[in-house]
């Protein structure tokens, strides 16, 4: 599988290559004219990039406006979005991915903090793939409380 993150404003195409592993993980290689970075994360749905992401020298990160205003999107559609059945999850999945989608898009963050939002969003974009592909309720609402955790951990990172 390939996706191509791009248009991050004043940082060079990225393309994300996900490769399985043996051990139930995918290894995320993120490249760019600069750099290259391999990230592993797990297909559990938990949020395990808790265990990764830093602070700023104890403090949030400060990120791009956008990116703001499109988290604060998503959580008002997790919110506000009746999940009854499952093609409402699947909706749900495809209104989040909208928003996700823009963040990527007018991403201006550079440095440290870019690469934080990068721990945060690439297991956030998993469980949107994973919630858009749920064959049954019962799985839908784990993929979505995860999702609302994952939502809700970008305040404690990022201002």
């Amino acid at each position: 599988m390939l996706i191509v993150l791009s248009n991050c404003k004043h940082n060079s195409q990225e393309t994300l290559s996900i490769k399985p592993n043996p051990v139930n993980q995918v290894a995320f290689e993120v490249l760019s004219d600069e750099n290259f970075l391999t990230q592993d994360v797990n297909l559990d749905l938990g949020n395990s990039w808790v265990n990764d992401i830093q602070l700023d020298n104890g403090k949030k990160w400060t990120a791009n406006p956008e990116t703001n205003i499109g988290v604060e999107k998503m959580k008002g559609i997790l919110k506000n979005q009746v999940t009854d059945r499952l093609s409402d999850y699947h909706n749900l999945a495809i209104q989040l991915t909208s928003e996700k989608n823009y963040v990527i898009k007018e991403c201006t963050m550079k440095g440290p903090s870019h690469e934080n939002l990068h721990i945060w969003l690439l297991p956030l974009m998993e469980k949107l793939e994973a919630l858009s592909e749920a064959k049954n309720i019962v799985e839908a609402l784990e993929i979505k409380n995860n999702i609302i955790e994952n939502v809700e951990g970008y305040d404690h990172y990022f201002q």
